[in-house]
């Protein structure tokens, strides 16, 4: 328990029955992409993020294009404070490949993904292949030129 911490434990054991202190926000790690192309971006990211009244710390790998914030802050407030730098941020959209089912799927597969992450995607594989299915379906052009299709001479 901190200095901050300890403080509070005591003037609430201390204090009278009234307790009418704001709810605090909860201790969380935010992740965002962040577009960032030299030192000067960084710290203008960095000196941003890091003005959010709860940040504790600000983390950027700027090969990866990742802000990792770390504090009592909401994410909402976070990205909106990012965004206000004139950067292009997201709230951090890859997870580690061997968490999704199938990591080289088209909706998960990202070639600008840092090594070893893929897109996180819905894990629900059923709803993802009956969306397929469903699109295959209602393209002509699939059927257009199948052996089964009796004008498909006719179109070459």
């Amino acid at each position: 328990m901190g200095v901050g911490g300890t403080l509070e434990y005591l003037s609430e054991l201390m204090g009278s029955g009234h307790k009418h202190h704001k709810k605090r926000k909860q201790h969380q790690t935010v992740e965002l992409k962040v577009r960032m192309d030299c030192d000067g971006c960084e710290l203008k990211v960095k000196k941003a993020l890091s003005s959010i009244s709860g940040v504790k710390s600000v983390e950027i790998s700027r090969k990866q294009q990742k802000v990792t914030v770390t504090g009592y802050v909401e994410a909402n407030k976070v990205l909106k404070k990012a965004k206000s730098t004139g950067k292009k941020a997201e709230i951090w959209p890859y997870v580690p490949y061997n968490l999704v089912a199938q990591p080289y799927a088209a909706a998960a597969y990202d070639k600008k993904a840092p090594a070893g992450y893929v897109r996180n995607v819905d894990s629900t594989p059923a709803a993802a292949s009956t969306s397929a299915v469903v699109r295959y379906e209602q393209d002509p052009y699939i059927s257009l030129f199948s052996d089964e299709n009796p004008n498909a001479c006719s179109v070459m």
